[in-house]
């Protein structure tokens, strides 16, 4: 066993050894010399303590015609809308399972994903099995976005999707947003950003949720540098926010004479053949009908109400 281990370090060890390695409890037990009670009582604790988790997956039923009808509203080639029984969570739970298993059969068939950050994006990588995969790799495409605390961070997102493959991942050491145009401008041509950038610009896919300017606003040096991040936005005008950038109710981006976001640029993220979303809140019903309408994802997962209240607003603004 490896010394040093925090407590919580190796209960997660034992955990991924019984739930995903499949190891015997006595098996788990010699290996850590530990009695099967301890290991037994371990694998208790880290279910009380939410490092595992249990979830038993019914078969999900999709809404085809509501599909076909909004296939008909918006020009998107790939959209999943599942049915809901009433209860909130139950159906965001089903969101994140489908979309999950969608996006890895899509990254099987990918060499560069790109992924942004987000709860929604980590609750995702989560449901993913862990299985070798050969010649991926994981980048960010955009810079950070200065969560360096949460696990739902721009950087360790990638390494935690990169995890679950055993997949290479590559990180854009910069600030997602960078005022200054000189630096702006000659930031890509750092050595530390130029070999992210040239295998981002490469991306097959790339999966993500969808934010609003709420998301600019719950980070504290973003909220207040917003008029020099937006400069000339009027952000009332803010339906959602993809990739970094701000766009209005008809999808399209509302970015300043220079855009600040550190990455790719814009032209190379809308040229990654998917751009795969995922919406669980009805709180982003016009930041979605936005995207739809701007034609900035190629494939989307939201359940029956969720798209409902998009038509729904979609005949009203």
């Amino acid at each position: 066993m490896e010394k040093n281990l925090t407590h919580e370090e190796l209960l997660v060890l034992i955990a991924q050894d019984y739930y995903y390695g499949s190891l015997p409890i006595s098996d788990i037990a010699k290996k850590y010399n530990l009695s099967r009670y301890l290991i037994t009582k371990n694998l208790d604790e880290a279910l009380k303590a939410g490092i595992v988790s249990i979830q038993i997956n019914a078969p999900v039923a999709r809404n085809f015609q509501l599909e076909t009808e909004f296939k008909k509203a918006f020009d998107i080639p790939h959209v999943a809308i599942l049915r809901g029984d009433g209860n909130s969570d139950t159906n965001a739970s089903n969101i994140v399972a489908y979309a999950a298993e969608r996006i890895e059969q899509l990254i099987t068939e990918s060499h560069v994903v790109g992924l942004a950050w987000g709860s929604t994006v980590h609750t995702i990588i989560d449901h993913f099995k862990s299985d070798l995969q050969e010649d991926l790799t994981f980048t960010q495409f955009v810079g950070e976005n200065m969560k360096y605390n949460s696990r739902a961070g721009s950087t360790r997102m990638v390494e935690h999707a990169a995890s679950r493959f055993e997949a290479d991942y590559v990180t854009l050491p910069a600030p997602l947003y960078v005022t200054n145009q000189a630096v702006h401008d000659l930031l890509p041509q750092e050595p530390a950003l130029q070999r992210t950038m040239a295998i981002a610009s490469r991306m097959d896919m790339l999966f993500c949720g969808i934010g609003t300017i709420a998301s600019i606003d719950s980070i504290p040096v973003w909220k207040m540098a917003k008029a020099q991040i937006f400069p000339g936005v009027d952000t009332s005008q803010i339906a959602g926010m993809l990739f970094g950038r701000p766009y209005d109710i008809q999808g399209n981006f509302l970015i300043p004479e220079k855009d600040t976001v550190v990455g790719i640029s814009l032209d190379e993220v809308l040229a990654t053949p998917r751009r795969f979303a995922v919406i669980k809140s009805k709180f982003k019903t016009y930041a979605a009908l936005g995207a739809l309408r701007g034609n900035l994802l190629t494939d989307l997962v939201i359940d029956e109400g969720i798209a409902q209240r998009i038509l729904t607003a979609a005949k009203e603004v």
